[in-house]
């Protein structure tokens, strides 16, 4: 019996967005990361070239990070109480890139000045040669005054700043534009609201070649087959030619894993599981594991456990792939 070939072709290819500068280009990293240039489904390379590897970024925060859970807080030991010696060690923890949350910044959780968090982003540049992601408190009216000082202390270096969205964007784009960042484009699981992002931002002059999306993600057992879908539906019209749905994707895995019930949970009454406390990093570890089955091009990660199992997944797609 002869078996069909059942491969396809695509009209066209994700964008490929570099993040970081190096001193040849005008920064002080000592690496930098592409994302993007997919030419086809997620592993599937006899249909087209599957583009660059899915890039692995650890979240570290500002502060606030005594409400992590004890998993989280005893894999990073004390150094959570510094961004640069935090950023450090999550680069020994494999991280490609380093995504500093400003939760400081929130109006309740600190309300520390643009010009703190300006430094901030200087000491995390220093610490370590990795390209920075930098993503705001979430709070509209502080990152309006926040960002501008962050972009103009992180100016040269190539970052990736966030988060654009449909109604607070404007802002970031003009930062990005002076500064010369990659924008961080932030919208609800729905495709047409992420190219509504996408044209607003592109209609203020930013360009469609220098942003990352952010469709909202949803971990294991809560909507993560719901997120699958919608991501995949932006990838296969990315790939058929949709210039609006063509931008790498980040997805922020270890945010959403950790806030689940079942992976911050203490061992209780009916379960003496002895792996509880393992819980959680299987969480985010098998989030991730299957949206990288979705065409993410970014992972933002928090467990050093779970980082390895996922370095770990990609080489075996990969290995797994025809030459």
């Amino acid at each position: 019996m002869t078996i069909p070939d059942t491969s396809e072709k695509w009209a066209s290819s994700i964008n490929e967005v570099t993040i970081g500068a190096t001193a040849e280009d005008g920064g002080t990293r000592t690496s930098t990361v592409t994302l993007g240039g997919a030419k086809a489904l997620p592993f599937l390379s006899f249909e087209g070239s599957p583009g660059r590897p899915t890039a692995i970024a650890v979240e570290i925060w500002d502060g606030g990070a005594e409400a992590w859970p004890d998993q989280l807080k005893d894999a990073y030991g004390d150094v959570l109480s510094s961004p640069g010696e935090w950023a450090k060690k999550a680069v020994e923890f494999g991280a490609e890139m380093i995504c500093l949350r400003l939760m400081s910044a929130h109006p309740d959780a600190g309300d520390r000045s643009p010009e703190q968090c300006a430094e901030t982003v200087k000491e995390v540049l220093q610490a370590v040669g990795v390209p920075l992601i930098v993503w705001g408190c979430g709070v509209d009216e502080k990152d309006n005054e926040t960002l501008p000082a962050v972009s103009a202390a992180a100016k040269g270096e190539n970052c990736l700043l966030g988060t654009a969205r449909e109604k607070n964007y404007r802002t970031l784009v003009a930062v990005c534009q002076a500064d010369k960042h990659k924008l961080l484009a932030e919208s609800p699981l729905d495709i047409n609201i992420a190219k509504q992002v996408n044209i607003l931002c592109t209609d203020a002059g930013f360009p469609l070649e220098d942003m990352v999306v952010f469709p909202t993600t949803g971990a294991l057992g809560y909507g993560i087959e719901y997120v699958y879908s919608i991501q995949e539906r932006g990838r296969l019209a990315g790939l058929g030619g949709d210039k609006l749905l063509a931008q790498p994707v980040l997805c922020d895995v270890g945010y959403e894993a950790w806030r689940a019930k079942e992976a911050k949970a203490p061992p209780f009454a009916c379960v003496t599981d002895e792996t509880r406390n393992e819980w959680g990093i299987m969480w985010e570890a098998a989030t991730a594991a299957v949206l990288l089955q979705s065409g993410v091009e970014l992972l933002v990660l928090r467990h050093p456990k779970a980082i390895e199992y996922i370095k770990q997944t990609l080489a075996r797609f990969t290995q797994a792939a025809p030459a």
